[in-house]
This record gives C-alpha cells, sequence and structure tokens, in this order.
C-alpha cells in the first residue's frame, strides 16, 4: 500500500512538471468518441479494462466501463513447501481466487488541454456501477509420507479445509491445477465507486496514451471467504495506477490557426 502510494505522488509530480513544448501543427480535434484498453497494477491486485469514452461538449465525456480486478487479501503471503522444494510456491490458508467485475458509468471532464506538442492534456474522471464478486475454489495437492526420505506414497488434491482432519503424514505439497474448482464457482454482488485524475500525452491526435491515478470503494453483500479465517473482507479500498491506450474514433477535427510570428491561436 506505501509503495503504491508512493508511485501515485511520483507519477503526478513528474507529469504535471512536464511544460510547454513546440507548437503542434496537426489539425485539432473537435469532438471525439474513443475506445481504450487499460491495464493496472493496483495496491491489492492488478487489473484491466475496457472503456467507451462518448464526447458529450468539447470538455466533456459520458464514459462506458468494463473492468476485471484480481484483488488479494492483505494478508497473503507465499510459501515453498518444505517436502517439495519447487516452483509449486502457494499461499497458505487461501481458500478463493476472487476476482471482481466492474461495469459502470461515469462522467469525465477536461481540465486542461492539449496546445502545444509534446504537452499534456488533464482529466478528472468519477463514476459507479454493480461490482460482481467471482470466487473460484483453490485446491491443494496434498501428499501421505510414511517416510520422510521417500517419495510419497499417494497424493490427493483437496481444499484447503483437509487441514483440519489431516493427521501429520498428510503434508500440502503444492498448487493443484488451476482449472480445478470452476464447477464450484460462487457470485457476490455488490456496487462500487471510482474517482481519478487521467493525464494524456500522446503525441499523434488520433491516439490514447495516458497514466491514469485512481481509487475504488467495493462494497458487496457478504464478506468475501478469500482465506481460511473470519478475518475476511466485505469493503475494499483500491488505489491504483493504470496505462490506458487507445483510438479516436468518429471525429471532428480543425485545422489549427498560426499567427506569422508563428503563435498558435485558440477560440
Amino acid at each position: 500500500m506505501k509503495n503504491t502510494i508512493a508511485l501515485f505522488l511520483l507519477l503526478s509530480l513528474c507529469l504535471t512538471a512536464l511544460g510547454q513544448g513546440e507548437i503542434d501543427m496537426q489539425e485539432k480535434i473537435l469532438f471525439q468518441n474513443e475506445r481504450s484498453i487499460s491495464l493496472s497494477l493496483n495496491s491489492n491486485g492488478f487489473g484491466a479494462g475496457y472503456r467507451f469514452g462518448k464526447r458529450k461538449t468539447y470538455l466533456n465525456k459520458t464514459l462506458y466501463d468494463i473492468e476485471l480486478a484480481y484483488i488479494k487479501h492483505p494478508k497473503e503471503m507465499k510459501v515453498t513447501p518444505y517436502t517439495y522444494p519447487t516452483t509449486r510456491r502457494y499461499v497458505n490458508g487461501k481458500q478463493n481466487l476472487f476476482v471482481a467485475l466492474r461495469p459502470s458509468i461515469g462522467f469525465q471532464r477536461e481540465l486542461f488541454s492539449k496546445e502545444d506538442k509534446g504537452s499534456i492534456a488533464v482529466r478528472y474522471y468519477y463514476g459507479g456501477g454493480p461490482s460482481i464478486g467471482i470466487c473460484k475454489p483453490i485446491y491443494y495437492t496434498f501428499s501421505l509420507y510414511l517416510d520422510p526420505y521417500y517419495p510419497p506414497e499417494d497424493t490427493r488434491d483437496e481444499k484447503y479445509e483437509f487441514t483440519q482432519n489431516l493427521s501429520s503424514s498428510w503434508l500440502i505439497s503444492g498448487r493443484a491445477s488451476f482449472w480445478k474448482g470452476f464447477n464450484e464457482i460462487r457470485f457476490y454482488p455488490g456496487l462500487h465507486l471510482y474517482g481519478g485524475l487521467s493525464f494524456e500525452y500522446s503525441s499523434v491526435n488520433r491516439l490514447i496514451n495516458a497514466i491514469d491515478l485512481e481509487i475504488t470503494f467495493d462494497a458487496f453483500s457478504k464478506k468475501i471467504p478469500i482465506m481460511f479465517t473470519e478475518y475476511n473482507n466485505q469493503f475494499f479500498l483500491t488505489l491504483t495506477v493504470a496505462y490506458r491506450f487507445g483510438w479516436i474514433i468518429d471525429t471532428k477535427y480543425k485545422t489549427p490557426k498560426i499567427t506569422k510570428e508563428g503563435q498558435l491561436l485558440t477560440d
């Protein structure tokens, strides 16, 4: 969490510190809709999303988003099996893999436009919608060791709850197949709200390259059983740094007006 907050502040300072460059001779976009894809690093996981932005006025857009975010429990820690020291590391005590599907509608307003070549457009945005929590059970491979100096006598794939009834001869050897448990998926309804700042820096007017700094709050109908503990969460606050790339569609342009002295005229 501390590293993510520090990254937020660093990116904000770097992006806002960039000065104006030479005059942009490209045609200026009057009205534009957009499609973009985002890849995000979150304070509790990571995610990806798709956005359609519909232009309402010169500075305002309506945003239609859908995002899929992998959310971790704050107590997660990977361990290596003592009896099977390979790459089959696992999170001890984890019951379910948890992802949140977030369809939403929002609003975006441009605070500073790109007038010079190499400059940055700064926008703020906010919105919300339903959250669909998806939990897939995690299975572990348990091995029966009658003698610790010999290979296991038997193996079986079970959920973590199996640890409550196993003897000392049964030990976790690692994660079972990722695909095991898909027939046991459960859904948790909820709601989410988000808000953030977007720094768009593409040098080509028809393309989108942006860094988004965002905060998202999810609230679900009940606690999400990520870990085998009673200290699971029902509410999640997520800080996000995202890279967004995309393209402009349904565009209308105007040619920039340049004075004899080479100055750009703005309307």
